[in-house]
């Protein structure tokens, strides 16, 4: 057995594990609560806690926590230890089934939007068996929902565990239609593509807005950016080489399927793309890969940057959610081989599509946050518009149910309008479009949009939310209904919603003018900020989808609208303070010392040399001096317009302002410092620059 082998899963209470050290009638019913959602009773739970904590022991553990997901999107943990001590001066080493299922961290600390008050400190954790628990650190870590003292849910686990249950429920009755009487779960699947930067720790040391918010808040592009393409899938450095070798053995530790690694395209851009999961599972995976990601640089001397822009001119980075559905292994967005399984394919497609078209706006809101803002629209990141791409093939098979024509393939495999026979597709038949938000990519759809720092739970929660909505449409108008009588109601139901959706199918360049001019004809919607991005989360509409599949209470809906706006605008408010402190201090201090060096040295020149021509040096401090001035003009500007915001009350109008009024003075800010970059000396300027943060020994 190989080393990977024996290393694979080594630090997690998987299956084989409970298979292991269960007995077997305990184990029969944990599969039964994690593949069926039967109830766990006290009983069984207290020996499966003394299973995991005599394992966890085993493998170096001292402590276990209930690791969960507040609305901070990123994960927390309490450490408490299996010590209990005893009355004669000893102790020993306890964990019951109470502490196992239930927890109950200070819920006042995290953010609620309302939800909870600061006096209102109770929270509760309650472990989700069906996410592996696993030893990080010497910590038994315990994958748990985190909810108020009255029910609320506080988390990102707890909705997205709630639609997996609306779309097993809705695909179970669409597959029951089809004669499938199985007792298959219908769940999403989802393989997170992660992309990150690599950065040189000494330079991250002396570049205080990176530290501070995760990107450059000034920088004048580098001589060479990624214009070469020689990056993408080049020769990995040998330091980033080791960090990535690390990094995949603590992922394969810990049953994380991190499967490739590679340069990505911009200069010290990587990606890393594990096998798809179950989604509950491969979020919590993926929050993991990134903590491993931070935490491990630091041995190397690096730095990882997870921010979706961290450098202009250059890529951003995203997280491709590449989302399907399946029943039992079996793939249902795989077009199939016989007719009853191509008729399926389309059903299931038709819903993504009605699903993606009805609710474009709520997963607009879901990729949407500040860092995202400055990603979306340029350098392979999608634009702000949602659509979908389906390639030439399957795009052709639509258009012809659409406009009730027959259709031919290039193998002159031809489909009439009954549908008895669909080409047998090979996996990924066309060529991908970066440019599109949702791309169908052979039998999964990749959505680019989310950025690489995003926590997935609310972008696959308004996914699975929404096609639990499509596939109960479909399941209410099909009920009673069989053989021919059935099949012809389906091909019609395809056609009919094809045609109400096919605005949202686009499969050229998102990046046009053309294309925007079009959206909007089409009646699609351009939310280019967050603060336009958010509102649609508390639209009627979407508190009804959300409340008919009980996924989120109004409340529930209306708090995390209110946590998303505070986020924002907090961030933006970080950003504004840490821009205005680095041009008084930093900026123009370097800029005015290195003016009056080259007046003096100017003066110098004539004094020795009256006919000497200095007019070069004379026009290059005459742009010093107005290039300070503008500095000021716009820092001022900035200055001004940050208190009037901080007075704002509303936290929708705080965001407007902040995203329609404040950020254009950032950018003028930022091009008149970046434009003194390249005129002031190397040795003067006071912080590294991206040649030399980018391409970094």
């Amino acid at each position: 057995m190989s080393k990977v082998t024996d290393l694979y899963g080594s630090m997690v209470f998987n299956e084989h594990v409970m298979r292991e050290r269960l007995p077997k009638t305990t184990y029969k019913q944990l599969m039964k609560t994690i593949k069926e959602g039967a109830p766990l009773n006290e009983d069984v739970a207290n020996v499966v806690a003394h299973a995991m904590k005599e394992w966890a022991i085993e493998k170096g553990a001292t402590h276990y926590t209930h690791w969960f997901q507040p609305l901070t999107g990123i994960t927390s943990e309490k450490h408490d230890s299996f010590i209990d001590p005893a009355d004669d001066g000893c102790a020993i080493m306890t964990f019951s089934g109470k502490e196992l299922i239930q927890g109950e961290p200070d819920a006042s600390s995290f953010p609620s939007g309302g939800l909870r008050a600061t006096f209102e400190a109770r929270g509760y954790t309650a472990w989700d068996p069906t996410s592996y628990a696993f030893i990080k650190d010497e910590v038994l870590c315990i994958p748990t929902a985190f909810c108020s003292y009255t029910g609320e849910a506080l988390d990102k686990k707890t909705p997205l565990l709630r639609s997996m249950k609306a779309i097993e429920t809705q695909g179970r009755r669409v597959l029951d239609l089809f004669g499938d009487d199985s007792s298959d779960r219908v769940t999403t699947t989802l393989g997170a593509e992660q992309e990150y930067f690599l950065i040189s720790e000494k330079d991250y040391e002396k570049r205080l807005d990176i530290m501070l918010t995760g990107r450059t808040l000034f920088g004048y592009p580098p001589v060479k950016g990624q214009e070469l393409e020689e990056h993408y899938f080049g020769a990995i450095r040998p330091t980033v080489n080791e960090f990535m070798k690390e990094l995949d053995d603590e992922l394969w530790a810990l049953g994380i399927s991190a499967k490739t690694k590679h340069n990505e395209v911009a200069p010290a851009q990587h990606e890393l793309a594990p096998i798809f999961a179950e989604t509950n599972r491969a979020v919590d995976e993926n929050l993991l890969t990134m903590e491993k990601m931070k935490l491990l640089a630091s041995h190397y001397g690096l730095v990882c940057l997870q921010h979706e822009k961290p450098f202009e001119s250059i890529n951003g980075s995203g997280k491709h959610n590449n989302w399907s559905i399946s029943a039992g292994g079996r793939n249902l967005l795989d077009p199939g081989e016989n007719p009853m399984e191509n008729l399926r394919f389309l059903v299931f497609l038709t819903g993504v599509i009605e699903a993606v078209d009805e609710y474009q706006e709520l997963l607009r809101m879901s990729a949407a946050s500040a860092g995202n803002d400055h990603r979306l629209g340029a350098n392979e990141a999608p634009p702000a518009i949602v659509s979908m791409f389906l390639g030439d093939e399957l795009g052709a098979i639509v258009e012809a149910l659409i406009d009730d024509h027959d259709y031919t393939s290039a193998e002159r495999v031809s489909m009439d309008l009954g549908v008895d026979v669909l080409p047998n597709f090979i996996k990924d038949n066309t060529d991908r479009n970066r440019t599109s938000p949702f791309a169908f990519t052979g039998n999964k759809f990749e959505f680019r949009m989310p950025g690489s720092a995003q926590n997935l739970s609310d972008v696959n929660m308004v996914l699975n939310t929404a096609m639990a909505k499509s596939l109960k449409e479909f399941a209410d108008q099909m009920e009673g209904k069989t053989g021919e009588e059935f099949e012809a109601a389906a091909i019609d139901y395809i056609k009919r919603t094809l045609r109400d959706h096919e605005r949202i199918i686009f499969n050229g360049d998102g990046y046009s003018e053309e294309w925007e001019k079009e959206a909007e004809r089409r009646g699609l919607a351009n939310h280019r900020t967050t603060a336009d991005a958010l509102p649609c989360l508390v639209d009627q509409k979407s508190i009804d989808l959300f409340a008919e599949f009980g996924v989120l209470t109004e409340d529930e809906v209306r708090s995390r609208y209110e946590v998303k706006l505070e986020k924002y605008n907090k961030i933006m408010n970080i950003e504004i303070r840490a821009m205005k402190r680095l041009v008084r201090r930093d900026y123009l201090p370097a800029i005015n010392r290195y003016a009056a060096k080259l007046a003096n040295g100017i003066t110098s020149i004539r004094n020795v040399l009256p006919e000497g021509d200095t007019s070069f040096m004379e026009d290059k401090l005459k742009k010093l001096v107005e290039g300070a001035a503008e500095i000021n003009r716009q820092l001022e500007k900035l200055h001004s317009l940050h208190r009037a915001s901080l007075e704002v009350a509303d936290q929708q109008e705080r965001a407007n302002m902040n995203a329609h009024e404040i950020v254009p003075v950032m950018d003028a800010l930022r091009a008149a410092v970046d434009a003194m970059e390249i005129i002031v000396e190397r040795e003067a300027w006071p912080v590294p620059t991206y040649n030399e943060i980018l391409f970094y020994a």
